[in-house]
């Protein structure tokens, strides 16, 4: 199984959290980052879910026109609350890309790459691609890469 951490990019200030949209530099950072992942994902089938901020939404519908939305990836969203969203690792074979908020994309990279929740950065409008192995028996858990928008 395969799960992208996705970022939401660059983003209005606003009053309501959950209704502050991209800037034109956060719509450029979603478009590049849509870009390069759908490059990878070479006509693969992947699923796209989205916290109900319309930042995320925006960012979200950059990689793809039909994805869910679901409230437990919200701001103030648990790390537990990510992983469980994503099933992971229950679904072999699957793409699951999460588009979601710091620091609770940073404490889900951290539960899944070192046990617990750490307190890491993922950049806006960057992601975390952690990949699920099986060989020979053993199970293993890898980060594949970490991209940012200023890298493309």
């Amino acid at each position: 199984m395969d799960l992208i951490l996705w970022r939401h990019a660059e983003a209005e200030d606003g009053a309501d959290d959950l209704l502050r949209p991209l800037t034109s530099k956060g719509r450029k950072q979603a478009e590049k980052m849509a870009s390069w992942l759908s490059k990878r994902f070479d006509g693969s089938a992947f699923t796209v879910v989205s916290s109900e901020a319309l930042r995320c939404r925006e960012t979200a519908r950059a990689l793809s026109k039909q994805f869910k939305i679901d409230a437990r990836l919200n701001p103030g969203a648990l790390a537990a609350s990510y992983i469980e969203v994503s099933n992971w690792p229950r679904e072999p074979g699957k793409t699951v890309v999460l588009v979601g908020h710091q620091p609770e994309l940073g404490r889900a990279a951290a539960v899944v790459l070192a046990g617990k929740e750490l307190d890491w950065e993922l950049r806006r409008g960057g992601c975390w691609w952690l990949q699920r192995q099986v060989k020979d028996g053993q199970i293993s858990y890898l980060l594949r890469t970490v991209m940012s928008p200023e890298l493309l």
